[in-house]
């Protein structure tokens, strides 16, 4: 019984953890702030218990993740609501450079050392520090970096380049299976697709193909099951 026990909370466990994501949102997944890490941290915790220490009754920590998902949900709409509760619940953006200075004391408060900021700056691709004009730490631990503007990037539009509008790609063909929905979305049908493969690769059929997508400038590229290089790159 023990371990049928096991089975049901751990399969009862991993119900739960998939579906409280669907109620407090995506953002504490991809926006861990100050409020996402401590649900994220009690939940799981919970969940293991559920899981397996048997010695807990099982209706108690579901009541318990229950508790806490209502609670944790709460304290979202309340931080959405109210900018002061936000700050407290979620924490706010610290500057740790402006004006291409270093801000020691805005550090010194959250503790966050010059080693840090360097990797932070390095991970993006800056190596000279005297490149930044403003380095703001977000509430997810990130670092978001304005650099001065004689090392930004050069645009389409500061080289008078003409623009163009784009689409949002629309995959065709996913692991070798046609996304009928995404054709039928589109006004297109499956002839008109081997009609385009032909005229791309003579011979090939739609079963020959891996992957297709209409991309942001209406072009289409397939990629194939055979892909006809002879010593692809592998490192292990």
């Amino acid at each position: 019984m023990t371990y049928t026990e096991i089975l049901i909370r751990a399969i009862l466990s991993v119900v739960l953890l998939l579906f409280i994501p669907k109620i407090l949102g995506k953002q504490t997944i991809s926006n861990m702030t100050f409020h996402d890490f401590v649900t994220s941290i009690t939940l799981g915790s919970l969940a293991a218990n559920l899981a397996f220490n048997v010695s807990l009754k099982a209706s108690y920590l579901v009541l318990a993740l229950v508790v806490f998902t209502a609670t944790a949900f709460l304290l979202s709409v309340l931080a959405l609501k109210n900018r002061k509760m936000r700050s407290w619940i979620s924490g706010s953006p610290t500057v740790l450079i402006e004006d291409g200075k270093i801000m020691e004391n805005n550090m010194k408060k959250i503790r966050y050392t010059l080693d840090s900021l360097d990797q932070s700056l390095r991970e993006k691709g800056i190596f000279n520090i005297e490149e930044v004009d403003y380095a703001v730490l977000e509430d997810n631990g990130e670092v978001s970096v304005l650099k001065k503007e004689a090392y930004q990037f050069v645009t389409k539009k500061d080289m008078g380049i003409p623009q163009h509008a784009q689409d949002f790609p629309v995959e065709l063909i996913m692991d070798g299976m046609l996304v009928e929905d995404n054709l039928k979305l589109h006004g297109l049908t499956r002839e008109w697709l081997e009609s385009e493969l032909g005229k791309k690769r003579k011979g090939k059929t739609l079963a020959d193909v891996f992957y297709a997508v209409k991309g942001t400038q209406q072009q289409l590229v397939f990629d194939f099951y055979e892909d006809g290089i002879r010593q692809p790159l592998d490192q292990e």
